[in-house]
């Protein structure tokens, strides 16, 4: 019997877990799509706690929490948008479910909001709120027992809520330019006091200032310093400590007790309470996350509990937010997964944090175990001798495919991200399908990923199709054709947002290397992708990008657009979209499927009406999957 993807779907999805005395809340697609849902610790039937026509978005994109439970208040507090237009909304449920109202009186209906922070002891809530109409963004603390809000600040670059001491009499903010460049300031009598980093309107003309890389900042035990995990000390982050009375000082803080090796990043830090903190970092892309106690006075970080990393949580990934800790009980809920296993809930208990409790068992459907893959590292070294980590995920020996495999090269959007093992994650139920269907999928992270240190993810910066694209073209033409299990003539391209972009590119500026190509919301033409982000991103990607308002600026996206090059396309192409994408909107993924047929080239549109910057619910995930591998199996034989 041939693989369906019903199979890895069948395996539903349990993300970020909240514990709260003996009910553990979380998101799941029980029900073909994201909801929020209930159940008893140890293990019940998980009892929705919203009306089934409201559908949630995937948690890695709503940037902050995705909910937040407050018993005392007896209420849940959920961002709700529509089909993924990604214009979250601060909604209220009983704490047993019920039909949505709108948070303080709707006042926020015209913005699109984010949870930042929650203090469920003294009912706050901190959110970060974006203008639809202006290209600012505005932070509010929340009262939900009083139902009233509170403007705390605004700003052209974020005002991001970045930390607040334990009464909430002292709040930082974090504006951020690039991605590590930015600075961390309070406010003193509605002035801005900047604690570290230049502020933009004090750089002159051309000036370099190096990147901070201030990834997180946690207050002290004492209230007199912040914890920071930063650049400063260590291109691929450390902590440090940051004197109040001394701004602009960052001093270094020992870290003991670090367990782990391999290739990767901090990937920040986060209080507990009392003196204890957690220490996260991601290594050859999974996720270590350590207990540890700080010593103020010695500058020194122990960490005395591996969390994550070792033993059964190991070799995979925690989602945002999906690790949750319970104060009253000083217990540990989390989402996991892997690249062979779906996500599953655990909790993590006792004082020395060896009781590892597995609240459900989701099982991929009619697969042995040995028939997936579990990928092997691929990493190599560039054209200029960067190394670029990588995967190769091969068929199964079990499998009896004979002879080299066919390629898929799969391309991670961002493009400051990176492809993990992550099964909760869009990508890897494809890897793992088009693997039993015979191909052979390389996952690069080339440089401009995160997970490899700043420097690194920088290189991308004012460069989206430079020297990433050429990381690419070299693992084409000169590192996989040397690996005899694989036949590189017959290679397709597929990637999602800039890895849509990208595959876009790679078809139009190097067409001899590819037999197909797969682009999902992609950019096609950068100035018109400028022109309809939203109005608070645009400041962004004038800096990081390119600024359309210039002569020069517009030149280096015409110059660096997919659209520049399509003439050249001479393989057939699929382009799926959402149509309620507000990154890339529809009309781009229309545009280039007009223009190209007009050209009369061979491609198709596949565009689902109820889904945004992605693809989530399950009908529409069984259709986008199908399209793909039949796309590919069609034209590449395996």
């Amino acid at each position: 019997m041939p693989p369906r993807i019903e199979s890895f779907l069948s395996a539903r999805l349990f993300l970020v877990p909240q514990l709260v005395g003996e009910r553990i809340y979380f998101y799941s697609n029980l029900s073909g799509h994201l909801s929020l849902y209930a159940m008893n610790y140890g293990g019940s039937v998980p009892e929705p706690l919203l009306p089934p026509n409201i559908a949630l978005q995937n948690p890695d994109l709503i940037g902050g929490y995705s909910f937040y439970v407050f018993p005392e208040e007896e209420k849940i507090l959920v961002m709700i948008d529509h089909d993924g237009d990604e214009n979250y909304q601060p909604m209220i449920i009983p704490l047993e479910g019920g039909f949505p109202e709108p948070a303080f009186d709707n006042f926020l209906a015209q913005y699109r909001v984010h949870l930042c922070d929650c203090d469920p002891e003294r009912s706050l809530i901190y959110v970060s709120a974006e203008s639809r109409e202006k290209p600012i963004q505005e932070t509010y603390r929340g009262v939900l027992r009083t139902n009233k809000l509170e403007k705390l600040a605004e700003s052209e670059y974020g005002a991001y809520p970045a930390c607040h001491n334990e009464n909430h009499s002292q709040v930082l903010f974090a504006d951020g330019y690039t991605v590590g460049d930015g600075i961390l300031y309070g406010l003193e009598n509605g002035q801005r006091k900047v604690l570290y980093g230049k502020p933009l309107e004090q750089r002159q003309p051309g000036e370099v200032v190096p990147p901070n890389g201030l990834i997180s900042t946690e207050f002290s035990p004492s209230g007199q310093g912040l914890v920071v995990a930063s650049a400063v000390f260590d291109d691929k982050y450390s902590l440090g400590y940051l004197d109040l009375s001394k701004p602009g000082e960052i001093q270094p803080v020992k870290l003991e007790g670090v367990l782990h090796a391999g290739v990767g990043e901090m990937k920040g830090v986060a209080y507990l309470k009392g003196m204890r903190y957690i220490v996260a970092f991601n290594i050859d892309g999974c996720d270590w996350l350590y207990e540890g106690v700080f010593n103020e006075g010695k500058r020194l970080m122990s960490l005395r509990h591996v969390l994550i990393g070792d033993g059964d949580l190991s070799n995979g990934v925690i989602g945002p937010h999906s690790l949750h800790y319970d104060k009253i009980g000083d217990r540990f809920i989390l989402s996991f997964s892997t690249a062979t296993s779906p996500t599953q809930i655990y909790t993590i208990e006792g004082k020395q944090r060896d009781l590892i409790v597995m609240h459900t068992d989701e099982k991929i459907l009619g697969i042995p175990e040995e028939q997936l893959s579990p990928g092997e590292d691929a990493s190599f070294t560039s054209y200029d001798g960067t190394r670029v980590s990588a995967r190769l995920y091969l068929p199964a020996g079990s499998l009896s495919f004979e002879g080299p495999r066919p390629l898929v090269y799969y391309i991670h959007g961002g493009p400051q991200s990176q492809e993990r093992p992550d099964f909760s994650w869009f990508s890897m139920p494809l890897i793992q399908f088009m693997t039993l269907r015979g191909f052979a999928v390389f996952v690069p992270n080339v440089r401009g990923s995160t997970g490899y240190g700043l420097n690194y993810t920088k290189q991308v910066d004012r460069d989206w199709g430079g020297q990433d694209r050429l990381d690419h073209v070299y693992a084409m033409a000169k590192v996989l054709p040397k690996d005899k299990r694989l036949d590189v003539k017959r290679a397709a391209v597929v990637g999602r947002s800039y890895g849509g972009y990208m595959t876009l590119t790679q078809a139009g500026r190097h067409s001899d290397l590819w037999s197909a190509a797969c682009d999902m919301f992609g950019p096609y033409d950068l100035n018109t992708f400028c022109e309809r982000i939203p109005e608070t991103w645009k400041p962004y990607f004038k800096i990081a990008l390119s600024d359309p308002e210039t002569p020069d600026g517009r030149a280096f996206l015409v110059e660096r657009s997919p659209k520049t090059y399509l003439d050249n396309l001479v393989c057939p192409m699929l382009v799926i979209q959402g149509r309620n994408d507000p990154r890339v909107v529809a009309k781009e993924s229309e545009e280039l499927v007009a223009d190209l047929k007009k050209k009369g080239k061979e491609i198709e549109l596949l565009i689902f009406e109820n889904e945004g910057h992605d693809v989530l619910k399950y009908e529409n995930r069984v259709a986008c999957y199908n399209a793909i591998a039949d796309f590919f199996a069609k034209i590449l034989k395996p």
